[in-house]
Formats: C-alpha cells, structure tokens, sequence
C-alpha cells in the first residue's frame, strides 16, 4: 500500500476542522498509520520548503506555519498520493473547487488548510522527515467478529 504525508496547517487546527478532514480521508477508505501535533522548527521548514527559499514570501510563510501546531498526518491506502492530492484540490484556495477540502475550507494561496505530498518519491522523503520509524503503525485489519465471539465465551 502507498504512503503519503498529510500536514493540517495552523489554519485548520486554529478553525477546528481537523476532525471534518479527517473524516473525509477515512470515508475515502485511506487509513492512518501515523499521526501527531507540532509545532514546526525553522530547520525542518527551511528543508521542507527549500524550493521557495529566496522567495519573497518564504519567511512569511515560515511564520505562518510556526504560528501555531501542525498535524502531520501518514495515510496509506490504494494510491493515496493522488487520492489525497484529488481530495485536497488547487493549491490556490480560491481555484479549488468546491467538494475539496480546500475548494471548502480555504479562500486563500497560503492559508490553504493543508499540503499533501505530490508524489510517491516525495512522500518517501517527507515521511522521513518528519517521522520516526517508531511513529508509524502498520494498519492492521481487525476480525471483530472473532473478538465478540472469544468476548461471549
């Protein structure tokens, strides 16, 4: 099963929406194998967005995403780069379309509630990043037919 990186952005904790994204990444049928609150250091938000570096919006951005703590968020499931990617909508909150999370929740480019990883090789990476190997589960089917059975016994 595929892995990919979700970060609930200070936005999203700060509204209260978490639990509504989260619902909507388990009706889909992704799985969460890893999850925790934090707040973000300036050296793993210099990595993780190394690309805007130099940007004239890059420390802007740095501060918007220590202002508060994240979610960072593994889902695993059938494609779930491009599931979760489909689910989050345009990065630009208001080109989302309605139906996304951010076609739902965001109005703009950079308080736009989440990111997702945008490929299976950058989730690899992302993961690593922010995540021990001791803070990811495997998900693992529960028979709950046998647990209610050995519970009558």
């Amino acid at each position: 099963m595929e892995k990919t990186l979700i970060i609930l952005k200070p936005d999203a904790v700060q509204r209260g929406v978490v639990g509504e994204i989260l619902y909507r990444f388990e009706r889909k049928g992704l799985k969460i194998t890893g999850a925790k609150l934090q707040i973000l250091s300036d050296a793993i938000l210099d990595e993780h967005y190394a690309h805007h570096k130099g940007k004239p919006f890059f420390q802007q951005l740095k501060n918007f995403m220590k202002s508060s703590p994240c979610l960072l968020i593994i889902l695993e499931g059938n494609q779930a780069v491009e599931v979760a990617r489909k689910m989050a909508g345009r990065t630009h909150g208001i080109e989302a379309l309605p139906g996304t999370i951010r076609g739902d929740y965001s109005l703009s480019t950079q308080h736009n509630i989440i990111h997702a990883s945008d490929s299976p090789k950058t989730a690899e990476k992302e993961i690593e990043r922010f995540f021990t190997p001791s803070e990811i589960f495997p998900y693992q089917r529960i028979d709950w037919e046998m647990i209610y059975a050995e519970d009558e016994r």
